[in-house]
């Protein structure tokens, strides 16, 4: 108990620490319906959807979505806080403890394509913004399977995290970097692996595969989104990029796959897709 009130404390001293008008405003939940709907686009993954691809209405989080993918079969699990088939016998700090380190109260560990890796580094702040959010969420009574993976999973993602700062909101770069890795995780889709690890010498490079969600047994390929002028988006004025962020086109108008949720981009503040374009210009080139 006493771990747990230092988090909290920490969470809401960072709540109540100057962190700009437009920020401080914000009420907990309010920031973390905004990380969970369209920063994070949880949904993707924890919303069932039906035959047509739209998300099932009045199931908003309540798990199902299933999909195949290179490390086994996915199932969204249900995040509402119904006590039988959601959290709603976690914590808030058990919820902050999970996003962050990759472990379920019960111990056991929490697999792809959850990007735990970039979720380790949220702050306080919006660590606890979501699990207050999502613990204000109507419950939803549906039990959905667990995951299935063709690969162990790790024992651990890494030294248990307690304390991440907020990012400095002034310096547009760095909190773009904070946008499309932690919150938005970006560069987890977009940057190749090699073996279990992202290939951080092509960071945004793309090319990896992942289920077209929508279209059953399609697969797609991210996109390569550094700077370079042949192979990323070196050529492509930052309003290309914000259209396929926001819109799901690119500049010659073909559409973008859904797995991509620009659907959920699409309700992002200008502040937030300006820091992420300024960020994506700062990458190194990568043929």
């Amino acid at each position: 108990m006493g771990r747990s009130r230092s988090v909290l404390g920490a969470i809401a001293f960072c709540l109540a620490a100057g962190l700009g008008a437009a920020v401080a405003a914000q009420t907990y939940g309010e920031r973390g319906a905004y990380l969970v709907n369209t920063l994070g686009a949880c949904g993707n993954c924890h919303t069932p959807h039906d035959a047509a691809n739209r998300p099932i209405a009045g199931m908003e989080l309540a798990g199902g979505r299933e999909f195949d993918f290179q490390a086994g079969h996915a199932v969204g699990p249900n995040i509402t806080p119904d006590k039988e088939a959601g959290i709603g016998g976690w914590t808030v700090w058990q919820i902050v403890y999970a996003l962050r380190n990759g472990k379920r109260p019960d111990g056991t560990m929490i697999g792809p394509p959850m990007p735990i890796a970039f979720y380790r580094q949220l702050s306080d702040r919006d660590a606890g913004a979501i699990a207050v959010y999502l613990k204000s969420l109507k419950p939803v009574r549906h039990a959905v399977a667990r995951s299935q993976y063709r690969v162990p999973l790790p024992e651990t993602y890494g030294p248990p995290i307690s304390h991440v700062a907020e990012p400095d909101r002034w310096d547009k770069i760095a909190y773009g970097a904070y946008l499309a890795g932690p919150v938005a995780h970006c560069m987890e889709c977009h940057t190749p692996r090699h073996g279990p690890q992202l290939d951080l010498s092509r960071f945004g490079a793309g090319g990896r595969e992942f289920p077209e969600l929508g279209t059953p047994g399609a697969v797609t390929v991210s996109r390569n989104i550094t700077p370079d002028p042949e192979a990323g988006l070196g050529k492509w004025s930052d309003a290309d990029v914000k259209g396929a962020i926001l819109l799901g086109h690119r500049p010659d108008g073909t559409r973008l796959a859904r797995t991509m949720p620009f659907d959920a981009y699409n309700k992002m503040t200008s502040d937030d897709i300006n820091a992420i374009v300024d960020y994506l210009r700062t990458l190194k080139p990568v043929r």
